[in-house]
């Protein structure tokens, strides 16, 4: 037997990873239901944009319209039969989405994150890059403080001196940047 044949499966346990008996948030069924629905809504309001600019052939060709209208029709297809799915399926109403504790994680995620991005439109992307990695590293991944910021600190000055001072692009900048005449 070789080595490629043999299965071996290690029992570790995460302790970070979510409960088995979180309670669930919704079902599969709601979200393909829901997602579905805002496709629809979106093909509905690029088929009538691009019905509205023209989507027919005048004697030059495609108005500027027609091959986004026709996309937006096959998107609302793919909609409607994505409902009609999601209806139609037993198992996916059964099924469980995502779990509380499940939500909880990616919200630790997306929320900072979200944070960035607004905060770097008033402090810049380098104090923002800062307080991001800064924020994670201590808050999600328990690492000290010093280190944290150490490693915020360092990793943002390689960003800076990076895109500003080698490669000259432009990045959006706040006070800080300004105070230090960039």
């Amino acid at each position: 037997m070789s080595n490629t044949d043999i299965d071996i499966q290690i029992d570790v346990d995460d302790p970070t990873a979510p409960e088995e008996d979180s309670p669930a948030i919704t079902s599969n069924r709601a979200v393909d239901v829901a997602v579905s629905l805002l496709l629809l809504a979106l093909s509905v309001l690029l088929g009538y944009d691009n019905w509205r600019t023209g989507a027919a052939w005048d004697a030059t060709g495609p108005e500027p319209g027609y091959f986004p209208f026709y996309l937006s029709v096959i998107l609302g297809a793919a909609s409607l039969y994505g409902l009609i799915a999601a209806f139609l399926s037993r198992k996916e109403a059964r099924e469980t989405f995502v779990t509380r504790a499940q939500a909880r994680r990616v919200m630790a995620v997306f929320v900072p994150t979200l944070l960035f991005c607004i905060v770097m439109q008033y402090l810049g992307l380098y104090v923002a890059s800062f307080l991001l990695i800064a924020g994670f590293m201590r808050l999600v991944g328990k690492i000290a403080w010093w280190k944290s910021l150490l490693t915020a600190f360092i990793f943002s000055a390689a960003m800076f001196v990076t895109f500003d001072l080698v490669f000259d692009v432009i990045m959006p900048k706040g006070p800080l940047e300004a105070a230090f005449g960039y």
